[in-house]
């Protein structure tokens, strides 16, 4: 018998050590609500996790709910310890990673964190500069968390907090993956007890004696300078002492880093370089021109912002730049109101994140909810519900399957990008800031305030625009660069053709002295419009300016750089390809396989394009694979011009991959053309299941949405059947492809077509294809419709609002109000149409 048991134990090790944690399939973040967790319903709802195709979990303690405090655990407890290893064991047996903030809520502070370590803000009062604590707390802490932010440019405040955790640590045998740092938001921090003395070292002057410099607000030029040294000061404090000891810790300790280094006042590309996941942020919706897809109207762009690909790139840039395999996403934060998201909303944010460079999503998330709490269970404040009580639940592992597809090849790939764009942070930091405590802070939500309008990120628009493909470079990435004997740049891990520099006007003469290194090394090196005028620093800055000026004097004459007045004809003369793709309004990303294969993935994220002929600067790249149903295509010809183009179809809302063809070409598509029939007579519809209970069944002579009907359809959420029979003209019958278009779908159908399943339609366009079952009399087509959880809360909250039960911020609106569906009008549910046939 204690062999037996022996041997068990052996299996089951062996099962434990051959599970492998999947990254190509999407991660969650799940919030623990006061740490009021149990093994039993960890277990549950990792089962549902991969049942549901999640990779992995990011653990973030937070505030709890009411009722519950006798369950809480105090962070970094024995306790707490124990169900985090114990988290690890069952997501290890079912291939399911796990992740962790370093410490609850954000960003790092806690109770050993005192006012000495905490953040402080500077400010110049009547000549003297005066220093309090900011008094800010971590925001929505966990038990056990509560504290004071840490200082982020402190010599020794990241060593002390994280002390707490080499204790909790010590004797841990199942640690997570890795280890994360969320966006900076220690709001009016701008000074550290040594800061005088860091300045004067580093920047050669003392700040003290400039107050009137820094605090300057026309625009003199000297207290530019000195602004710009300032937050050139608090830049390098904030890599060297906050960001930099985490990841050295984090590494000595054996976990990965998971880095969302936007909103600081620091240089975004070196922050996010530090890490081994540099991580951006997708918080509210794009404003997409896909026909049909909703956009919240609450949503408020003045208080948030919407997502940018532009700052997305910053992550994605830092990574490719360094060979990162992996950069990864905060995904759907703020979609839509709270039950108001769809799949089919969420699917183009997930687009735009994977063109931007992104191949690591982490949903914005799923809620740890007790398994015998009632409908709709425990909820966060802020994120898509992509847990087991969401409306969608059902379906989505349609969309994990769809992100698993796409991230498996992102993943497995390298940065095919030509122009390296630097990046002048100088230029902002000689601009006023618009944050609080007076520095530049490089937030992901309002890229207006430091990007767009700056000549850099005109650059960049334009760029992506035009199809050309790039990253971002910092000053200090600079001098990693090498160049081969082709003139191509290469860091290491990734190669570029051409160094593009926008029109800015300051420079350090640090940056100056690379370029002229790699200029005569053989890169190509292209200045838009005109060259920098100024040199950075306020220490000797005239005797400096004349040898700057001299130097990129000698530089320009020596013809080893280019000032450029056509930028689309010297970029195409370093190498760099413009793709057609982007002038025919679609978005891709392009990237390239251990062996060389080049490949494209492409998001059709407008109103434009449907299909025709494109030519892709790579040309062997001629066949397409559909990631979301796993379907390859292949279609090209040699133009007039004997180029090869690929024959495309891809509509508002899709997206493909084109790579390398695995078959003969079929050029018949050339010359097709579509026809439509619509599916027109009386409806038979039947209410499945959901709640608040079933209404009756029902016939409709026209498409319309079931809110409009009698009974208690108007709050029902849940599942109803549409069923037709119907005839098609004989020729339909004949033709080479027929889909299905099912028009406007409020939110998800799953198809049958005479008894036999057709599939499942969750996103735009809402088509399936269609097999050879259509025939010419008497088809029944089924259509299972699943709508969204909204018209039932309307009904939950005027009669049983007890679930909004939660501590700190408790639950609230878009708009971060008190949360109220009771005021909501009936969301459209159900199949609006119209029905049709497309054949060819």
């Amino acid at each position: 018998m204690r062999f037996i048991r022996l041997l068990l134990l052996f299996i089951i090790s062996v099962q434990l050590d051959a599970q492998t944690v999947s990254t190509s399939r999407p991660w969650t973040y799940w919030w623990w609500m006061g740490n009021a967790v149990t093994k039993k319903d960890i277990s549950a709802q990792l089962e549902y996790f991969k049942k549901a195709g999640i990779g992995g979990v990011h653990i973030i303690p937070i505030y709890g709910a009411k009722g519950y405090e006798s369950g809480y655990i105090p962070f970094l407890s024995p306790e707490w310890i124990d169900v985090m290893q114990y988290t690890i064991q069952e997501g290890s047996r079912m291939g399911i990673g796990v992740d962790m903030t370093t410490g609850t809520g954000w960003p790092f502070g806690g109770p050993n964190v005192s006012i000495d370590l905490a953040a402080k803000n500077m400010k110049p009062v009547n000549g003297k500069l005066v220093i309090t604590p900011t008094q800010q707390k971590v925001k929505r802490a966990a038990p056990g968390g509560e504290g004071y932010v840490l200082d982020p440019f402190h010599s020794s405040a990241m060593a002390q907090y994280l002390s707490r955790f080499d204790s909790a640590f010590r004797t841990v045998k199942y640690l997570p993956r890795s280890m994360y740092n969320d966006s900076y938001e220690a709001y009016g921090a701008n000074w550290t007890d040594d800061f005088p003395e860091e300045f004067r070292k580093r920047r050669g002057y003392e700040i003290e004696k400039q107050q009137s410099l820094l605090i300057d607000s026309t625009n003199n030029e000297d207290g530019v300078l000195v602004k710009i040294d300032y937050h050139q000061t608090l830049a390098e404090l904030l890599r060297e002492r906050y960001a930099l000891p985490w990841t050295q810790w984090s590494k000595a300790h054996g976990f990965l880093t998971r880095y969302q280094a936007h909103g600081s006042p620091g240089n975004l590309l070196d922050l996010y370089e530090t890490a081994d996941i540099p991580e951006t942020e997708s918080f509210g919706t794009s404003r997409f021109a896909i026909p049909g897809l909703r956009i919240d109207p609450d949503y408020s762009i003045d208080q948030f912002g919407t997502p940018n690909p532009l700052a997305m790139k910053f992550a994605s840039s830092a990574a490719h730049f360094s060979g990162k395999k992996l950069v990864s996403s905060e995904t759907g934060t703020w979609l839509a109101n709270h039950f108001k998201v769809s799949l089919s909303q969420i699917k183009p944010q997930i687009d735009e994140l994977f063109t931007a460079g992104i191949n690591h999503i982490f949903y914005h998330g799923t809620t740890y909810s007790p398994e015998n709490e009632a409908y709709p269970g425990w909820l966060f404040y802020a994120s898509t519900n992509f847990g087991k009580n969401s409306h969608f639940a059902e379906h989505f592992p349609l969309l994990n399957d769809y992100v698993q597809r796409t991230q498996e090849r992102l993943q497995n790939s390298i940065s095919d990008n030509d122009i390296l764009l630097y990046f002048p942070i100088h230029d902002l930091w000689a601009t006023p800031a618009k944050s609080a405590g007076n520095v530049h802070l490089l937030e992901v939500h309002h890229v207006d305030r430091w990007l767009l309008d700056l000549p850099f990120g005109q650059l960049a628009q334009w760029l992506w625009k035009e199809g050309f493909t790039f990253d971002y470079v910092s000053d200090l990435q600079l001098s990693r660069l090498k160049v081969d004997e082709k003139g191509n740049l290469f860091t290491g891990k990734t190669s570029y053709k051409t160094i593009l520099i926008p029109a800015g006007t300051f420079m350090p003469e640090e940056t100056l002295a690379e370029l002229k290194r790699l200029s005569a090394a053989g890169a190509s090196i292209i200045f838009d419009q005109h060259i920098p005028a100024k040199v950075t620093g306020y220490q000797n800055h005239e005797n400096r300016q004349k040898s700057f000026a001299d130097d990129l004097s000698q530089l320009v004459k020596s013809n080893k750089i280019t000032v450029s007045g056509d930028l689309t004809k010297d970029l195409t003369a370093s190498g760099a390809m413009q793709e057609e793709l982007s002038r025919k309004g679609l978005t891709f990303i392009r990237k390239k396989t251990a062996d060389g294969k080049t490949f494209y993935f492409v998001a059709n994220l407008g109103s434009t394009f449907k299909e025709g002929w494109i030519a892709v600067s790579k040309s062997e790249v001629l066949s397409k694979y559909d990631p979301l149903r796993g379907e390859s295509s292949l279609s090209y010809r040699i133009s007039k011009d004997k180029k090869k183009e690929i024959f495309l179809s891809l509509l508002p809302g899709q997206s493909c991959f084109l790579q390398e063809p695995a078959g003969k070409s079929d050029t018949s598509v050339e010359n097709r053309k579509s026809e439509e029939f619509t599916i027109k007579g009386n409806w038979e519809l039947t209410f499945l299941k959901g709640r608040p209970n079933v209404p009756a069944a029902t016939k409709l002579n026209e498409m319309k949405s079931w809110t409009m009907l009698p009974d208690s359809a108007i709050y029902f959420s849940g599942t109803a059947c549409y069923k037709i029979t119907f005839d098609v003209p004989r020729q339909l019958l004949g033709s080479k492809s027929v889909l299905l278009d099912l028009g406007d779908v409020r939110e998800v159908a799953t198809v049958r077509l005479n008894g036999k399943s057709v599939g499942t339609a969750w996103s735009i366009p809402f088509q399936l294809p269609l097999s050879k079952d259509l025939k010419e009399k008497g088809n029944i087509l089924e259509i299972e419709i699943t709508n969204l959880s909204a018209n039932y809360m309307r009904l939950r909250d005027q009669q049983k609002p007890e679930w909004k039960k939660f501590n700190d911020i408790n639950i609230v609106d878009i708009t971060y109000q008190k949360f109220d569906a009771a005021k909501w009008e009936p969301m459209p549910s159900g199949l609006l149409g119209p029905v049709k046939l497309i054949y060819y």
